[in-house]
């Protein structure tokens, strides 16, 4: 598994994130999602919200300081590291768990929101991360997930960075399979400018989802 912002792998390859993230600077930034900081309000205020694969931090720190009761997973131990200093730096409370989302004990049912954010995941585990996903809802919840798209490999050739492999990007065809049973608020393509750190850079092809888990 892999991502642009995230740890959502097995442990071969875990060791290339933990250098990617030994970089001085947060290499996605520190500011939060845009999507996610937009979207924000679909969540319950003050509610128990999941950030699997949450890198360094910067989308689980800032939902933190909204007053959500955040758990954050990452498998990356740099990462983490890098995560707990900057949730430390802004005073804000937040539960770090530094371990593979493959191995995690997924709770069922127990979350008000979820933000999945460029969370990419190999063909052969992809429908099963994202249906423990929805899963870890509450009835009515709200899964928030934004990921690059096949389109995006035009983006990339034109000079811009970020993106996982091409067998590792999302359409709103395999999301709403992956989602089966959810309630879309939202799911759409469409072409964004990022501004996300130094890996994030440049116009790029996502698709946005807000996913309802049924009452």
């Amino acid at each position: 598994m892999m991502s642009g912002d995230t740890a959502a792998r097995d442990t071969v390859t875990a060791p290339k994130w933990d250098r990617q993230y030994a970089e001085s600077c947060y290499i996605f930034g520190t500011k939060p999602n845009l999507f996610l900081a937009t979207e924000v309000h679909r969540f319950t205020p003050k509610g128990r919200i999941l950030v699997p694969g949450d890198g360094e931090g910067r989308n689980g720190v800032w939902l933190a300081e909204q007053g959500f009761d955040v758990t954050s997973v990452e498998a990356s131990a740099v990462g983490v590291e890098k995560a707990r200093a900057l949730a430390a730096e802004r005073d804000a409370r937040i539960d770090i768990q530094n371990t593979n989302l493959d191995c995690w004990d997924w709770p069922v049912a127990a979350f008000d929101g979820v933000a999945a954010i460029f969370v990419h995941f190999e063909p052969h585990a992809r429908s099963i991360m994202h249906r423990r996903m929805l899963a870890a809802l509450k009835p009515g919840g709200i899964l928030l997930l934004e990921a690059f798209t096949p389109k995006h490999v035009e983006n990339r050739k034109a000079g811009s960075r970020g993106g996982p492999p091409p067998e590792m990007l999302y359409t709103t065809e395999l999301l709403r399979q992956d989602l089966e049973g959810a309630a879309f608020d939202l799911i759409r393509e469409e072409e964004v400018p990022l501004d996300e750190g130094s890996r994030h850079q440049g116009r790029a092809h996502v698709v946005r989802v807000a996913a309802r888990r049924a009452a």
